[in-house]
């Protein structure tokens, strides 16, 4: 029985110990992967290194903490002692970094939304007020500049609304893969030519014929933001190129290149983040929500495709996202 006892504890996939008079008397394989497999008949001040969960241990009450480190570096595990007699313990170890992760990231969502929200909203009421003023609202050139400030600072909430509306909408059905045939090639064309009189800009296509399965109104999105933060960050009337080839048979590749100055190194990486911005100021002042390449991320992960973004101050900045075609 004792065997059979050995072999279900090992099934499992979450780490158990038994302690008994402060030895570990029993731990199954998802413990020793965890901890070292000299953990076995040690002590388990040796087996579990942290001060914490020792008193735990220790306590006559049992319960549960949550420590840090117990594997790599910024993990985070909830420890749970059951109290079976006065001298043995059942200890469970359960990995929660995931699920502390995403708590952490929705609250850091929340606060840069609420945020990016309060800064115009603040511009708008101050603005609002002083023009309530009779002697600021009949001077009509300081009213006219007050209502132009106010009117952009609302267009800049509308537009941060709108992507996060957008950005929910694709997190919702990001497990729905697209199944619908789409050409790609007039895609492009049809959001090149929204670009097209765009003065801080011009624009070469080199476009090859090319189908997908795909979401079109995403795949529109994806390139109007490509298209729009080329032409916001690059140079003004640098060339900005947007290029569709084949990668095989399996693959389309779509580039937006512009001219202008590089994304830092360090910044790259982190680009595609909610929020991120490169050079805050500059992104503000040329109305971007720092959503637009979050936006395009998530997309094209729900295509199952690629994204690689590369810098440089002799090539400027290239956006690639690769596509399988069934």
């Amino acid at each position: 029985m004792a065997s059979h006892s050995q072999d279900i504890i090992d099934y499992l996939d979450t780490p158990i110990l038994l302690v008994q008079s402060g030895q570990v008397k029993v731990a199954n394989q998802a413990a020793k992967a965890l901890l070292g497999r000299h953990i076995a008949k040690a002590d388990v001040r040796l087996a579990l290194r942290n001060p914490d969960v020792i008193a735990l241990i220790s306590s006559d009450q049992g319960g549960e903490i949550v420590v840090g480190g117990l594997s790599l570096k910024d993990s985070q595990w909830a420890v749970r002692s059951k109290v079976l007699d006065p001298d043995t313990r059942l200890i469970t170890l359960m990995d929660v970094s995931a699920d502390l992760s995403v708590a952490r990231a929705h609250t850091d969502f929340v606060a840069n939304a609420s945020h990016e929200l309060r800064t115009p909203l603040a511009a708008i009421l101050g603005y609002a007020e002083t023009l309530a003023d009779p002697k600021a609202g009949d001077d009509q050139a300081l009213r006219g500049r007050f209502l132009g400030i106010i009117a952009r600072e609302a267009s800049r909430m509308q537009a941060l609304v709108e992507d996060l509306m957008s950005l929910s909408r694709i997190e919702a059905r990001k497990h729905d893969a697209p199944r619908a045939q789409i050409n790609i090639v007039k895609i492009a064309n049809e959001a090149v030519a929204e670009f097209a009189h765009d003065p801080r800009a011009t624009f070469s296509t080199e476009i090859d014929s090319a189908d997908i399965q795909g979401d079109r109104p995403q795949i529109l999105q994806v390139l109007r933001n490509l298209i729009d933060n080329a032409a916001k960050y690059g140079a003004p009337k640098g060339l900005i190129e947007v290029k569709v080839s084949r990668m095989g048979e399996d693959w389309v590749m779509i580039t937006v290149q512009n001219e202008g100055p590089p994304i830092k190194p360090e910044d790259l990486p982190r680009v595609t983040e909610r929020f991120y911005r490169a050079n805050a100021g500059e992104s503000r002042a040329a109305g971007g929500t720092g959503l637009g390449l979050a936006i395009v991320k998530h997309i094209v992960e729900r295509h199952r495709g690629r994204l690689e973004i590369s810098s440089s101050a002799e090539k400027g900045t290239s956006v690639s996202i690769t596509l399988p075609t069934s």
